[in-house]
């Protein structure tokens, strides 16, 4: 078992409560705003959204402790911000939370909005903030869980990261898109691109999710890898798709998302070094997306109110504590493991 331990944090009856920003309050902000609530430690979350009657229903089901707020801008008055709206605003409100000197989490899984989001490194060390880029399941938790497992190699040589389900519809659209956009991989040092869709793999995943077939995709994964992992040879994302969803990937979506999809689940495998040993470690973690997600939003955001987070723009392979952002992560439910599987390349 991996961050398993119910071990309260220490600082939680040091650090008085704050107030935190939360732009979106769909499958995945719900979640996170729950989660800081029920931490004990937000004393406000401040919700916006576009949609006024989602975000409505989300603070009156929160009660005390939650607000409507509008626009986009941000002052230096509260504690942090945690961005779980869709992809492709995140970069512009993650700059606007930067020049009001305030720490920023995001949850974005498309590939060009995390390019944009990294680039804000500079400017988040000039103000000494923390930008945290990708912060969900997946990218989230598999960069966490790659950066974690790596402790166990002298030389890590490969990760290959992996995903089954969606959370909310604006997750399940960025899946369906994903699927038909070209991919980016790390190879022998260089950035590869590849057709979404191709090279299936046979990944298994934490029961009962079981084996799937994954597929190349317009995932950002490497992006947030390679940086972290000096000398790393091979990169690879890939995402569980049927054939239906292959063939429909090119066409606008065929039916209107669930409000929340079904069980999910991550793997992160792991090949390297270990003295003169070759060896391969493979986690994961099976939960709903958007809990998954939310939990880790919300595990990241209490770890930046700590100021256990350096400056910059980096994904969670950047943390250095990560058992304890682990152990954290296991008090808000979501409690990864360590497991053997098999990958079967066609």
């Amino acid at each position: 078992m991996v961050g398993g331990s119910s071990e309260a944090l220490t600082l939680n009856d040091t650090i008085p409560p704050r107030r935190v920003v939360l732009f979106g309050a769909g499958a995945t902000g719900a979640r996170v705003a729950r989660q800081l609530r029920s931490s004990g430690r937000v004393e406000c979350v401040e919700i916006r959204d576009p949609d006024a009657a989602a975000a409505s229903r989300l603070i009156e089901s929160l009660g005390d402790g939650a607000e409507l707020g509008g626009g986009r801008d941000i002052d230096g008055s509260v504690a942090a911000v945690v961005i779980a709206s869709p992809s492709g605003t995140q970069t512009v409100l993650a700059r606007r939370a930067i020049h009001a000197g305030v720490p920023v989490i995001t949850t974005s899984n498309k590939t060009a909005e995390v390019r944009r989001l990294l680039s804000l490194d500079q400017e988040a060390r000039f103000h000494h903030l923390p930008v945290i880029v990708g912060a969900g399941f997946m990218p989230g938790l598999t960069c966490l869980l790659a950066k974690h497992g790596a402790r166990h190699f002298d030389e890590v040589e490969e990760i290959h990261v992996a995903k089954v389900g969606t959370g909310g519809p604006a997750c399940a659209r960025q899946h369906h898109r994903a699927l038909s956009s070209r991919g980016v991989d790390w190879r022998d040092g260089r950035w590869a691109e590849r057709t979404g869709g191709s090279g299936r793999e046979l990944a298994w995943f934490p029961d009962p999710v079981g084996g799937r077939d994954c597929y190349r995709a317009g995932l950002p994964d490497a992006l947030l890898l390679v940086p972290e992992f000096a000398g790393v040879q091979r990169v690879t994302a890939r995402q569980a798709a049927t054939r239906r969803d292959r063939l429909t990937a090119p066409l606008p979506m065929l039916r209107r998302p669930h409000p929340e999809g079904g069980i999910g689940a991550i793997r992160v495998e792991l090949r390297g070094r270990v003295g003169l040993e070759r060896r391969v470690s493979v986690l994961g973690a099976i939960e709903r997306p958007a809990v998954g997600a939310g939990a880790m939003a919300a595990a990241v955001a209490l770890h930046v109110l700590d100021g256990r987070m350096a400056a910059g723009a980096y994904g969670l392979a950047g943390v250095d504590d990560t058992a304890g952002l682990l152990r954290t992560l296991a008090l808000r439910g979501v409690k990864p493991v360590r497991f053997e599987g098999m990958t079967t390349f066609v």
